[in-house]
């Protein structure tokens, strides 16, 4: 049920109409797509937030004040949903019915676990032995592969449309964001 944000006219009320049904797409007036233009998601988000931020409706009555802070906070969450990749392409993915994250569906190809292990392998030597330059190499390998992974994903998303084989290689992706985060605990160990 749409429920636009205006309720009675007043000087506080803004000049859009805003529905809570929308996605989060539809909100910023973006195409359903995980390659979006981040400069146009600014602007959108810019502009909601200047219509309907609850510093805005300071002096508005109570209803006008709790529906600006409702819709203040759904739309910052919209926007930290799809500003970050891994988070945008988790969404999309919702929306055509598939949680990719999915405690119960945790597999993998067998070539990525053996991949798996020889990262960890790696991180635990350049930790133990507190090599910064093996530790610089494996991080430069890891972005490589994770750029990698974000094209795919990407390709399979926007392009081909398999929504199957992209939770699968989001959930590849989602692994090699931890193995990034704990290269970067490393550094701050070493150091």
């Amino acid at each position: 049920m749409a429920i636009p944000f205006t309720l009675n006219p007043s000087p506080f009320t803004p000049t859009m109409s805003l529905d809570f049904s929308q996605n989060h797409f539809e909100l910023f007036a973006l195409p359903m797509a995980f390659g979006i233009d981040a400069e146009r998601l600014d602007q959108a988000y810019r502009g909601i937030q200047a219509e309907i931020h609850p510093d805005k409706f300071a002096h508005a009555g109570d209803a006008e004040q709790r529906l600006s802070m409702q819709w203040s906070t759904r739309v910052n969450e919209a926007y930290q949903t799809l500003r970050k990749p891994f988070e945008r392409a988790r969404y999309l993915l919702q929306l055509h019915g598939i949680d990719a994250m999915d405690a119960k569906n945790t597999a993998m190809p067998a070539d990525f676990l053996m991949q798996q292990m020889e990262w960890r392998e790696a991180l635990l030597e350049a930790s133990e032995g507190r090599d910064m330059k093996a530790l610089q190499g494996l991080e430069i390998d890891l972005k490589t592969h994770a750029r990698h992974l974000q094209e795919q994903l990407a390709s399979l998303l926007d392009e081909q449309r398999d929504f199957i084989a992209a939770g699968n290689v989001l959930r590849k992706v989602r692994f090699m964001d931890k193995l990034l985060d704990e290269i970067d605990a490393t550094y701050e160990e070493i150091e």
